[in-house]
């Protein structure tokens, strides 16, 4: 989105307070460690509490982070019990007009919630809301060379005012990648770890850590413990990393691309341990 369709499109009040957000804001440099977190552990009460712990840990370092999450299992499975079928293209959600009231639903309601309840429960502030939300995050239509992929969007621009508010007052942000339709004012799906590693890089975070299910990029069986954005992109080519994993190395890159210290890849144990693939050297 260009700077001329911006002005004509969008809310004219969104772009100058969100700059004077950002003014402020580089007075005091903020240690921000923005973590994305995989929906395929949410369900788990041990997940969620050491999450919590997690997080806890970060903050007595002087960090102050927050959390993007998916929650594409509960999703899967309430369109199953709903006789949808999940559809995927290179790893990203396939969201027609009739899913997108269930990933909201699930999203930015259940799973969201449960994440606060859970640091809440631990007695650290926090409170959930989505890109939709002040269009903290907004979006345009994404367009796949590979086929349509329905109601998901591609990141234009990050509003971080809400998010701004929240850490100011020592509340962490927890965030649902449902986000706001920049010409249409719909609600869009996105990736969580696109939604993540635009979040990062506009706050300029200190890191940006992917938490899932894996420990890291496996080669091998093996742990890769740090990854060029060269060779990042030739695994990719050659299949050596696929999947849901191929988003994450993606978003990882560009996140250091444009301007987070570091990325890492990793599980929640990598989070308390410092272990994970940590991308490097992006050319």
């Amino acid at each position: 989105m260009n700077q001329e369709t911006n002005s004509q499109e969008r809310p004219q009040q969104t772009s100058g307070p969100a700059d004077q957000a950002d003014q402020v804001n580089q007075e005091e440099p903020r240690y921000t460690v923005v973590l994305k977190v995989g929906g395929n552990e949410l369900d788990d009460p041990d997940f969620l509490y050491g999450l919590a712990q997690a997080v806890r840990r970060l903050q007595e370092e002087g960090k102050h982070p927050i959390i993007v999450h998916g929650g594409g299992k509960a999703i899967a499975e309430l369109q199953e019990r709903l006789g949808l079928t999940p559809r995927f293209l290179e790893g990203l959600r396939i969201t027609d007009e009739a899913s997108m009231d269930l990933v909201e639903m699930v999203l930015s309601g259940l799973i969201n919630k449960r994440i606060v309840r859970a640091l809440v429960d631990q007695e650290i502030p926090a409170a959930g809301f989505s890109g939709v939300d002040n269009a903290t995050v907004y979006v345009e239509k994404l367009w796949h060379p590979l086929g349509d992929l329905g109601r998901v969007g591609d990141i234009q621009d990050v509003d971080p005012r809400l998010i701004h508010a929240l850490l100011d007052a020592d509340i962490v942000p927890v965030i649902s990648p449902v986000s706001f339709g920049a010409f249409d004012a719909q609600s869009y799906n996105v990736n969580a770890d696109h939604m993540a590693a635009a979040i990062a890089a506009h706050l300029k975070a200190l890191q940006l850590v992917f938490v899932s299910n894996v420990p890291g990029v496996l080669v091998a069986g093996r742990v890769v413990r740090a990854i060029t954005a060269n060779q990042a992109e030739e695994w990719i080519s050659e299949g050596i990393i696929t999947g849901g994993m191929v988003p994450k190395v993606r978003s990882a890159v560009e996140a250091v691309r444009r301007g987070v210290l570091q990325s890492v890849i990793t599980n929640l144990a990598g989070v308390q341990e410092g272990s994970g693939t940590s991308i490097i050297g992006v050319a």
